[in-house]
């Protein structure tokens, strides 16, 4: 067991839950979040286990419950950019070819010690395809809602694992608003929702400390679409900040696409009504209008002194290819991270003398319909 055993659920309104309650938001309908746990120390990870559980002593679950397809220790690469070097954390090493990998692991373990027979997700695609494989792999029958427009070939990775697959018509909110309606019927785990997902999640931020030397980077510039890696990377930083370990938050830089900027937009006081209606986005992962832990991804960018940036259409586009010409095959959603790392640079946000961090999503394969689309033949 790890050092949480007085760790409680909290919701916005204050009130508390034992971690072992099953419930996945607070009475007052608010999302979910963990007291405080003790950061980690370098002399505390547990250097044989290959996979993000060798941070086992920093993830609230029980480990003998642990569901693992060897998530995590994926690569962080340097690479020039410009007249920059620059740190990319390839997330498509993982499983499933993306980060969602992570917080599914410990989420899905975390159910399992509870006894979970059956679990309804529902995603635009990585995370739903994380969850049916981890369902899987520890024995249990999943239900995934899938917007009817995601790409092909995140779907049948989904159905592949063995899960129900339900496509519905309309936004990724009205998506989510029909889960929230089936989860009366169905134990819902939701990766937007429950608090268990960001936990894994953070496990991106402790590989960077420990990859980079127990240092923090000055900047981890981030694709935003929920914000669970932006609350990832706040808890494991301030994790590590509060255990002594590092001197100092990094900022956290995101870029989210222009119409659905929501997390950008409330960051920097910008009125969404005047970019007109929302149009879709090559970056389907990050379409989310209503992103539920909305409140707490915009404290946690002014916490670090972050900073935000609605990206252009066309500036995803070309950040694909930019990518790609280094021999990186990132799918569209996370090239909104190094479209805003080009304008984080552009703008003298990150200065060359800088350490900088780009988390890259998935992999291209994951949207083949759309990368076609953007590469030219």
């Amino acid at each position: 067991m790890g050092n949480y055993t007085a760790t409680v659920l909290l919701d916005r309104s204050g009130n508390t839950y034992p971690l072992s309650d099953r419930r996945w938001r607070g009475d007052d309908g608010s999302p979910l979040a963990l007291s405080p746990l003790s950061g980690l120390r370098p002399e505390q990870i547990d250097q044989g286990e290959r996979s993000l559980w060798r941070y086992r002593a920093v993830l609230p679950v029980d480990p003998d419950y642990r569901v693992s397809l060897g998530e995590g220790l994926t690569p962080l690469v340097a690479l020039a950019w410009g007249e920059h070097r620059v740190h990319f954390k390839l997330e498509w090493f993982n499983p499933t070819s993306s980060f969602k990998d992570r917080g599914v692991s410990v989420m899905v373990s975390h159910l399992r010690s509870q006894g979970a027979d059956r679990v309804l997700e529902d995603s635009s695609g990585n995370g739903g395809a994380a969850v049916a494989a981890y369902a899987a792999a520890a024995g249990i029958r999943a239900k995934i809602i899938v917007p009817a427009a995601t790409s092909a070939p995140k779907i049948l990775q989904a159905r592949a694992f063995g899960a129900e697959i339900e496509l519905v018509g309309g936004t990724r909110d009205e998506v989510g608003a029909e889960a929230v309606r089936q989860s009366e019927q169905i134990r819902y785990a939701s990766h937007n929702w429950h608090p268990m997902f960001v936990q894994g999640t953070k496990t991106i931020a402790y590989e960077i400390w420990e990859s980079l030397g127990f240092t923090a980077p000055d900047n981890v510039v981030l694709v935003a679409g929920a914000g669970s890696q932006i609350l990832g990377c706040d808890i494991a930083f301030s994790e590590l900040l509060a255990a002594g370990q590092i001197d100092r938050l990094p900022r956290l830089l995101i870029g989210q696409p222009e119409h659905w900027a929501t997390i950008a937009d409330t960051f920097n006081g910008v009125d969404r009504a005047g970019r007109g209606e929302r149009v879709p986005t090559v970056a389907e992962g990050a379409s989310i209008a209503t992103p539920v832990r909305l409140p707490e991804a915009v404290e946690a960018l002014r916490r670090c002194g972050g900073a935000a940036v609605a990206v252009p259409e066309e500036q995803i586009h070309g950040a694909v290819r930019a990518l790609a010409a280094r021999g990186l095959y990132a799918e569209p959603t996370s090239a909104v991270a190094a479209a805003a790392l080009d304008h984080f640079i552009s703008t003298g946000t990150i200065t060359a003398g800088q350490t900088t961090v780009v988390v890259l999503t998935g992999s291209g394969l994951k949207s083949a319909d759309k990368m076609a689309s953007l590469i030219p033949a």
